[in-house]
């Protein structure tokens, strides 16, 4: 059976009561624990396992994301605590001046577009949200053979998520 969680309490990382509400409810064991993508932490229906493995589904409204220390009431008044998982993303840089490459990289970003991958511009890197198949990915972005054009791969961590959506968090009330 699924627990339902829906009512949304706040961000344990911003808030020092609900932090100790939270800890609390581990002592007592009324605090359940899940770890989602930042892709799922977009939806508005999620369905996931905690880490003790009782299955949950989250209901909350597509306009705003979840973050890392978010936290939810259960149905049934237990605390579910929202944990971020590593977001491995696509990132692209230039060895070599592009100052001559307007035209390729204009249809670079069309494509990219027309692909529906999310991207970022930031520091004068190109980071792809990973959308689809990565060889695909890669073989479509080598296809315009843009010199001094790197594909590079980083890891970052739940406080160091990009956020790909057009949506901001929201106050959830």
């Amino acid at each position: 059976m699924t627990e339902l969680a829906q009512t949304y309490l706040g961000n344990s990382l911003e808030n020092v009561s609900l932090f100790e509400q939270i800890e609390k409810a581990r002592s007592e064991e009324q605090c359940y624990e899940v770890h989602i993508s930042q892709t799922d932490s977009r939806k508005g229906r999620i369905h996931a396992h905690t880490t003790t493995g009782v299955a949950v589904g989250i209901v909350k409204s597509r306009d705003w994301s979840l973050r890392e220390g978010d936290v939810l009431e259960t149905q049934e008044g237990r605390l579910l605590l929202i944990h971020l998982q590593d977001q491995k993303v696509m990132v692209l840089s230039f060895t070599e001046p592009v100052t001559d490459r307007a035209i390729e990289l204009i249809h670079l970003g069309h494509v990219l577009g027309n692909h529906h991958w999310p991207i970022i511009v930031l520091d004068g890197k190109l980071y792809v949200q990973l959308a689809a198949d990565v060889e695909v990915m890669e073989s479509t972005i080598r296809g315009f053979q843009i010199p001094g054009l790197q594909i590079d791969y980083e890891v970052r961590s739940p406080q160091g998520h990009l956020d790909f959506s057009q949506h901001n968090h929201h106050d959830h009330a």
